[in-house]
């Protein structure tokens, strides 16, 4: 999981690149949804994706054409994007990470502002149980 949580703040900075953008959601959503593809499609779309591993390569190592490399990837890829359709897991997640780190920029400024040491030692308490879920 740890390449979705670092992956997702490139995907939400990143906008122009659009290739890059679409192989970032490709990677991010085979970790979410990669259960519910076949073993090929999945392992096809991992080295293709998470280990830059070539068409022709993926190919040569399973003893087929570079075309059926090419069709399995893109299959799974449908199913991918047709589950985070239905699901829109990945994009609830985006947007609930957006709004916390708000939260924690918003609860920074309290804390950067209060002369209570109390509220101070609070805030920096729920700033660090937040941070633990961004």
């Amino acid at each position: 999981m740890l390449i979705f949580f670092c992956a997702k703040y490139y995907l939400l900075k990143i906008g122009s690149d659009e290739k890059l953008e679409k192989n970032i959601q490709v990677s991010m959503l085979c970790q979410i949804y990669g259960k519910m593809l076949t073993k090929k499609q999945y392992e096809f779309i991992n080295d293709y994706y998470n280990n830059d591993l070539s068409l022709s390569e993926i190919a040569e190592n399973n003893n087929i054409t570079r075309q059926a490399v090419r069709d399995i990837i893109k299959k799974g890829e449908s199913k991918l994007f047709e589950l985070e359709e239905k699901l829109a897991f990945m994009e609830r997640t985006l947007k609930q990470d957006k709004q916390l780190q708000e939260i924690l920029q918003e609860l920074s400024k309290i804390e950067d502002t209060s002369s209570d040491k109390k509220i101070a030692k609070i805030l920096e308490h729920v700033c660090q149980e937040l941070s633990c879920l961004a």
